[in-house]
């Protein structure tokens, strides 16, 4: 009976609406329709929709964790003794995602902001243990309008691809629901449910609105991203005794090869000290470290042949972990043959190496955070600041990372790699065939005693024929970039118009860390 008195509901053109019927449409109006950012996203909504009865499941941990910190700051008020919950729901009705507006940022990251409105029919159940009443509180009906911004970074090459989803709430959140405490609906009662709204957006303001962030990790970034520099190695290779007779004379032609243990970089080389077993170089080297507590210094003597490989006069290691920061130290160390301690050959006697060392950490970014993180942890941004006398003063390590470059056209081949040179040393990227839009990834590392603050870096993209013939390299366009901005904040990462070029882009990030 009660189906045959339902009537279908009546539209009205958008036209044929009056200013007061328009008022009340428009928030209703998706963001997609009102702001041409925005996208449609209805292929995420239906699977949003289907995943949500698994979803209601797997946030239940999720919820605890988030509300029982907040939980904790009550205990002990007003007679609390414990909140616990007793139920947790989400209901059948999944949100909706009006829009979504992706940015396109030059860091590794994506960022998008999703415009997210929830009518739900949650079933929350919380107990509160207050002296010796039990009271039950339940949350019903909720409504939620939020527009967060996303962002899944650092992007690594790992699967789901990146280690962690930052949110962080753009403006307020609209929050409207029901409460029952002992089965009555206590938002009711007159001038209590603005309170509770106005109590409610505070609290999640001061939460998680921007610049504060709410950061989920996915993975272990330390054992998927690339590892970074943390400090210089400084060696001074003195002098060497007793070494091994490698010519008819009985002398040698020595010389030192350093290296730190898991590094791919160049190895380091003293000069050949003909005719002798007891070499004095007085050579100074600095070496990239990158994680102290592990590598190991590869000391390598060989005897210079000027035909034929070089003999191997001895070697040893040295684990980094056994210097102090800033602390010079000076080792006598005995050569061996290699390092397997089962070789009988081992005890003889290869000679001596004296070598000074200095281990020099990076200085820590003021940016940082003290004290435990949870598995959610809640930040705020602070921007990293440094003083003149930081910047402008002692030795340090710049690193140039070449991402990529777009509209690049030669005029005979598009096979583009990147020419980096500074200070008359010239670093190569690989060389990618066939493209306008090279993505190389390559980061170069420059050691040096003081600050390049007056000097520049020249940035080149190169084509090279792959085959033999005339012309076989070819300059696509450059930029030079001045180093003292570099210098002063620390770190750039910005897309350069290339020169000599007309539409060309370069997109390069450097670094400057003092020891």
């Amino acid at each position: 009976m009660l189906l045959r008195n339902l009537e279908d509901p009546k539209g009205k053109a958008l036209d044929k609406l009056d200013t007061t019927e328009m008022q009340d449409l428009m928030p209703e109006i998706p963001w997609w329709v009102k702001n041409p950012d925005y996208e449609r996203v209805d292929w995420l909504n239906k699977f949003i929709h289907d995943m949500w009865p698994f979803i209601d499941k797997a946030s239940h941990g999720t919820i605890r964790s988030i509300a029982e910190p907040i939980f904790a700051d009550y205990i002990g008020m007003c007679k609390i003794e414990s909140i616990e919950f007793e139920k947790i729901s989400l209901g059948t009705l999944s949100p909706t995602i009006h829009g979504l507006k992706v940015y396109e940022t030059n860091e590794s990251e994506l960022v998008m902001e999703p415009a997210i409105k929830w009518a739900g029919n949650p079933d929350i159940l919380v107990t509160v243990k207050l002296a010796s009443l039990r009271i039950l509180i339940q949350l019903v009906d909720i409504q939620i309008e939020a527009a967060p911004r996303i962002t899944l970074k650092p992007l690594v090459p790992t699967l789901p691809c990146f280690t962690n989803i930052v949110v962080s709430l753009m403006e307020k959140p609209q929050v409207d629901f029901g409460l029952k405490v002992l089965g009555g609906d206590i938002m009711s009662i007159p001038g209590l449910y603005r309170y509770v709204q106005e109590t409610i957006k505070k609290q999640v303001s001061s939460l998680y609105l921007w610049p504060r962030f709410l950061e989920i990790p996915i993975l272990d970034a330390s054992t998927v991203a690339a590892k970074k520099p943390v400090g210089i190695l400084h060696v001074r290779v003195v002098r060497a005794m007793k070494l091994l007779k490698m010519d008819l004379l009985g002398l040698s032609d020595p010389y030192v090869k350093l290296s730190l243990s898991g590094d791919r970089l160049p190895t380091k080389k003293t000069t050949i000290k003909k005719k002798t077993l007891y070499p004095e170089w007085n050579e100074n080297f600095k070496l990239i470290v990158k994680e102290p507590q592990s590598q190991f210094l590869l000391i390598d003597v060989y005897d210079w042949d000027k035909v034929g490989a070089h003999d191997r006069l001895g070697m040893q290691v040295y684990p980094l972990k056994l210097l102090n920061a800033n602390e010079t130290k000076e080792l006598t160390l005995d050569l061996l043959k290699s390092t397997d301690i089962t070789d009988l050959h081992n005890k003889k006697q290869r000679g001596q190496i004296v070598l000074e060392l200095r281990y020099a950490p990076f200085r820590e970014d003021s940016a940082s955070f003290s004290g435990p993180l949870d598995r959610f942890s809640r930040k705020a941004s602070i921007i990293d600041t440094k003083s003149s006398n930081e910047s402008y003063s002692g030795a340090g390590l710049l690193s140039v990372t070449v991402y990529g470059a777009e509209d690049v056209e030669g005029s005979r081949h598009n096979n583009p790699y990147a020419l980096i040179i500074f200070r008359g040393e010239k670093r190569k990227s690989k060389m990618i065939r066939r493209t306008r839009d090279p993505a190389w990834n390559e980061e170069f590392q420059f050691t040096l005693d003081e600050p390049p603050v007056s000097e520049k870096i020249r940035v080149e993209v190169m084509s090279k024929r792959t085959r033999f013939g005339l012309q076989s390299k070819e300059s696509l366009g450059y930029v030079e970039i001045n180093l003292a901005d570099v210098v002063n904040n620390g770190r750039m990462n910005e897309k350069y118009h290339l020169i000599d070029s007309k539409y060309g882009q370069i997109h390069v990030e450097l670094r400057w860390k003092t020891v």
